[in-house]
């Protein structure tokens, strides 16, 4: 799945995603950790996994999801 950043708190690596609907997600520390990334800036286009309709991983949408 795919969405756009929104927002990212460096601090506490948490954020939140526009999915391409429109949907609101928020994505915890454990979900930023578990990719690549050092930080998010709000308009990147990321790749997402969801496990029952929670972030688990964020990673660019130009690396591929584990």
């Amino acid at each position: 799945m795919q969405g756009t950043v929104r927002s990212f708190d460096e601090a506490t690596r948490s954020g939140t995603v526009f999915l391409d609907d429109g949907t609101v997600l928020e994505f915890d520390a454990p979900a930023f950790d578990a990719g690549p990334l050092r930080l998010l800036r709000t308009g990147q286009r990321v790749n997402l996994a969801l496990t029952g309709g929670r972030i688990t991983y964020v990673t660019l949408s130009t690396f591929p999801l584990p």
